[in-house]
């Protein structure tokens, strides 16, 4: 199955709208974490992994903004 124009459209688009949150993520993990996923859980583990380490947090945040 070939790619079509709009595949390729969605592709661009999709890793475009990762670009801002992976940068927050990597500066300021739950920053990155809030931005895709709001105030919950995920926010939460985020803050304690940052607080416990800073390379956890960015580890956990690129995750949940790659994964969502």
């Amino acid at each position: 199955m070939a790619f079509t124009g709009s595949d390729i459209c969605k592709v661009r688009r999709s890793t475009s709208s990762a670009v801002l949150p992976a940068s927050f993520a990597i500066l300021l993990p739950p920053l990155g974490v809030f931005l895709e996923r709001g105030c919950g859980a995920d926010l939460l583990i985020n803050i304690l992994l940052t607080v416990l380490g800073y390379i956890p947090g960015i580890i956990h945040a690129l995750y949940i903004i790659l994964k969502y």
